[in-house]
């Protein structure tokens, strides 16, 4: 495990980063807007720390954009479960409320506590271009399809008036 856990708490708007140590204390704090550059500038603000692992909230889901930016530059990123961090929050404070430091120190956290986390790999492009183009292909037959049943019943209520497909 790397010297330096850092949890981000990505959100629409911004993400923010908390590095720790392996005794939990907070080592730094970043918040960068959500943008085309949010990883280039956490990957700057994390140079200090050369031994380090990103935990990234979500990175299925919310935070999905963010931890494939960080793999892609050659970071190792893990995925940490929402509930995993809302836990942590609950064991230190006993309540579940939250703010964005807060958050995404309880990320570091439970990524760092975690036996089994489940690491981020970048994704193949041309594999999801593929996925999308099939997508694409299938969703203008499911229209095309659909046209032709509605120009049929049209066919069948005004006889003579619209040609059949």
């Amino acid at each position: 495990m790397a010297a330096v856990m850092i949890g981000a708490g990505p959100h629409k708007g911004s993400h923010t980063a908390v590095a720790i140590g392996e005794r939990e204390a907070p080592l730094g704090e970043v918040r960068v807007c959500a943008s085309a550059v949010q990883a280039g500038r956490l990957v700057a603000w994390a140079a200090g720390w050369p031994e380090r692992t990103w935990a990234v909230e979500g990175a299925g889901g919310p935070g999905y954009l963010l931890a494939q930016q960080l793999a892609a530059a050659g970071e190792l990123v893990l995925d940490v479960q929402p509930k995993l961090g809302a836990r942590v929050r609950l064991l230190a404070t006993g309540a579940t409320n939250k703010n964005d430091p807060d958050d995404a120190r309880s990320i570091a956290i439970a990524a760092l506590r975690s036996a089994a986390p489940r690491t981020v790999a970048a994704e193949n492009h041309a594999a999801v271009l593929k996925v999308w183009s099939k997508r694409h292909r299938d969703l203008g037959r499911t229209r095309t399809q659909v046209a032709c049943r509605l120009h049929a019943v049209l066919c069948e209520l005004i006889p003579g008036g619209i040609t059949k497909c």
